[in-house]
């Protein structure tokens, strides 16, 4: 049942009940924080929700004299009290560092949860999609002589040469998600698009849940690093590879092709709906490179907790996201 204050102030609520990750044994050093980063894990759910990307957008909304907006008011204090703009601003501003590992806790919450592996394979898909970064692009030419020739260009993305767009500048989304018949998002890390996606990979599968068994790749994850980290963790890596002229013949090739379908038709899919959701097929609406992991990082833990919602309330875990998110 929705709350009599709306969708969003529903969401909101579900971020009290999310599991968090342990919290590292030493301090931070500086001041002790007085408020919990769930606090701000509730902007940010606001701020993707409504569109919001800087502190003074959100206050701006939040100071508005409605309903919706004094329940949210109360949901973003502790002990009575709210934090200053100030506050809000340096600590968004460090929220992305927090939020791969927060992904990587709700992720496994939900599969323990939905079960999406209860009558199929415990396969993951890892991949990364392409964010075009806002404003202007940066050519190689000036960027080699230091000239940055607009003011509009974001000199923290990069380029990369994608099969399907040709050359982009912006930003890289990886991702590893469930392959099974819901698609649920279990880790995430964004980088300059020019990042290798092997590399990284690594830090995708220290997330996952200890029950997944196949990790599925292209060739860019057929890579040492990759192999390692799956045998360390006993699970088994199918990646494509440099096998020759097609139609390849070697022995295997079926079943490659099988698990390169369920690959491509669940993170291909994902990408499709999560983008079109979260108005990721255009330019990215931040610039830099924290501002933008908040805005990607943050839309895949409300993608999470849009999954949970519906879950708890019964409902289709893949039709009706999109309809369901703007409503709020």
């Amino acid at each position: 049942m929705i709350g009599q204050h709306g969708l969003l102030v529903t969401l909101v609520e579900l971020v009290d009940r999310l599991p968090t990750p342990q919290a590292p044994e030493k301090r931070r050093p500086g001041r002790p924080r007085v408020y919990t980063d769930r606090l701000f894990l509730k902007a940010l759910v606001i701020m993707i929700v409504r569109h919001l990307h800087t502190v003074t957008e959100l206050l701006s909304v939040l100071a508005q004299p409605t309903t919706e907006m004094r329940a949210l008011r109360l949901l973003l204090q502790e002990d009575g009290k709210s934090p200053s703009r100030r506050t809000f601003e340096r600590r968004l501003k460090a929220l992305p560092d927090a939020l791969p590992a927060q992904i990587g806790c709700l992720g496994r919450h939900l599969v323990a949860l939905i079960r999406p592996w209860a009558s199929s394979g415990r396969a993951v898909a890892l991949d990364s999609t392409v964010l075009r970064a806002r404003g202007g692009v940066w050519h190689k030419k000036d960027r080699e002589a230091g000239v940055v020739p607009h003011t509009s260009i974001d000199t923290e993305a990069h380029w990369t040469k994608s099969g399907w767009h040709g050359w982009v500048y912006g930003w890289k989304l990886h991702l590893a998600t469930t392959v099974a018949g819901v698609w649920i998002p279990l880790a995430a890390r964004l980088t300059p698009a020019n990042e290798a996606d092997g590399p990284l990979a690594p830090l995708l599968l220290q997330e996952l849940p200890e029950e997944a068994r196949f990790v599925l790749g292209d060739t860019h994850y057929n890579a040492p690093e990759v192999r390692e980290s799956c045998e360390s963790q006993e699970r088994i890596l199918v990646a494509s590879g440099n096998r020759g002229a097609y139609p390849h013949t070697d022995a295997g090739v079926g079943v490659r092709r099988i698990f390169h379908e369920l690959r491509s038709r669940a993170i291909e899919n994902f990408n499709g709906q999560f983008k079109s959701i979260f108005d990721g097929g255009g330019q990215v609406p931040t610039k830099g490179l924290a501002n933008t992991a908040r805005f990607a990082l943050g839309a895949v833990l409300v993608y999470q907790i849009a999954l949970l919602h519906q879950y708890e309330h019964g409902r289709d875990l893949r039709v009706g996201l999109k309809a369901f998110l703007k409503a709020a």
